[in-house]
């Protein structure tokens, strides 16, 4: 079979024209601009385009399917002849779909803990030697692909995304995966671009939990009240299965969760990291695996990348880099490293990058994301705000709207380095929240800090 992906450069269409060639199938692609760790990965597996840019030439009779990228627009040429001549137009979550018709599809939804969630249930899989398919949002441990597909195995975990499928699909993605089993973790309003109320975001999860299959179920957060609310109230008949933060506590640096033959370290820490472990539990359950067999698992699980991640430590500070950018995962995310390090001071440095973050109406919404951190420091281009055609939004409304005593805000690269450079480290945790990179900051930089 020979497809060809338009935009092939995306982090999630990328692995997935990988996961295609390793299953045997011909692979093209196109794209206007391709970055890594995308086109060093492309490269390796044969499939990187011979040129960048778009060119109707690509576009012909002996293709079987093109998968069309959000990255792409509904004027590409290559989409426009591929609609010419007649081919099979997909979105991503199409052919993912179209690739697990016949397996038992569990599909993980909600606006903050998917990738965790996803993670973990991959590492108990992969540590069990339990072969599965899935796609998952990030890079784990020991699987060198976050898409793999088979003819043979039975069940398929997916990351159920609510952004859009493609250009020409304006439907969410996790409104297409039709789940056997599914999993709601949470509802915070996120991607204002989009859905521009709160009251149309959370109808995107009534209907993805009325796609579930007749007689499938529902693992949900009983914690979170719209989670709640949804799941008592949809007329689908399928099992429900409410789960919520299990006991646990910490001793020192190190949280101990508490389990039927006693106390249990872990690797990871935060109390919305032990509710998404609950959550992996019931879905591993459900998928076969016992309850101690979980445990056993989970015990090695070190986190997901870009969620906490541990960059840089010395004998007094600590460094953590975290992927957090909507209002509840900064907020889960601070309060979680508070927790684990009480006696250490937090100083939480947050970029606002997203185009709901930028959005003067959005900006309220993070009030009290930054409470549990002794110091806080916000950092946004006043040139993404232009370039997202947004209305002007200044320091003094972002200070406004975290209602923070002392919140210092930054719109310079070079001055928040410089207050980066100053800050008393000693005794403390840096946390370094963002999807961007802070104007330009490196790793290796906030490394040197200490």
């Amino acid at each position: 079979m020979r497809i060809h992906f338009i935009a092939i450069g995306g982090s999630a269409m990328h692995s997935l024209a990988i996961a295609l060639s390793q299953k045997g199938y011909e692979i093209t692609g196109s794209d206007d601009a391709i970055f890594e760790p995308s086109k060093s990965k492309l490269s390796d597996h044969g499939i990187l385009p011979k040129r960048l840019g778009w060119n109707e030439e690509n576009i012909n009779s002996s293709i079987d399917a093109v998968i069309l990228g959000m990255h792409a627009r509904q004027d590409n040429p290559e989409l426009l002849k591929a609609q010419e001549i007649g081919l099979k137009i997909y979105s991503y979550p199409e052919f993912l779909f179209e690739q697990s018709k016949n397996k038992t599809r569990v599909v993980i939804g909600g606006s903050h803990g998917k990738t965790s969630i996803t993670s973990m249930i991959l590492h108990v899989m992969n540590y069990h030697d339990r072969e599965i398919d899935y796609m998952v949002g990030a890079a784990l441990e020991g699987i060198p692909n976050p898409v793999h597909l088979t003819e043979d195995n039975d069940f398929i975990v997916i990351e159920g995304d609510e952004y859009l499928s493609s250009p020409i699909d304006r439907r969410p993605k996790f409104h297409l995966y039709q789940p056997n089993i599914a999993l709601l973790s949470g509802i915070a309003w996120d991607h204002i671009n989009v859905f521009p109320t709160y009251e149309n975001y959370v109808e995107q999860f009534r209907i993805f939990i009325d796609t579930i299959v007749n007689g499938g179920i529902l693992v949900y957060n009983e914690e979170d009240a719209e989670v709640k609310r949804l799941a008592e109230e949809t007329e689908n008949p399928i099992r429900k299965h409410p789960y919520h933060t299990p006991e646990y506590h910490t001793e020192g640096e190190e949280t101990i969760l508490e389990v039927p033959e006693g106390e249990m370290p872990l690797e990871i820490f935060g109390r919305h990291n032990l509710n998404n472990l609950a959550g992996a539990k019931w879905i591993c359950q459900h998928m076969g695996v016992d309850e101690d067999d979980f445990y056993e698992a989970i015990a090695t699980f070190k986190g997901a990348s870009k969620r906490l991640e541990k960059i840089a430590e010395n004998n007094s500070t600590i460094i953590f880099k975290d992927f957090a950018h909507s209002p509840s995962k900064v907020k889960a995310t601070t309060a979680a490293v508070k927790e684990q390090y009480e006696n250490k001071k937090l100083i939480a440095c947050l970029e606002l990058h997203t185009y709901s973050s930028l959005n003067a109406e959005f900006l309220n919404e993070y009030r009290g994301s930054l409470e549990k951190a002794d110091e806080a420091l916000v950092f946004y281009s006043p040139e993404a705000v232009a370039t997202k055609k947004l209305e002007r939004v200044t320091a003094e409304q972002i200070k406004e709207a975290f209602q923070e005593k002392d919140l210092k805000v930054f719109v310079e690269p070079e001055s928040f380095k410089s207050e980066l450079k100053d800050l008393d480290l000693a005794n403390s945790v840096l946390l370094m929240m963002s999807s961007g990179n802070y104007g330009g900051l490196q790793v290796d930089e906030i490394k040197r800090l200490i």
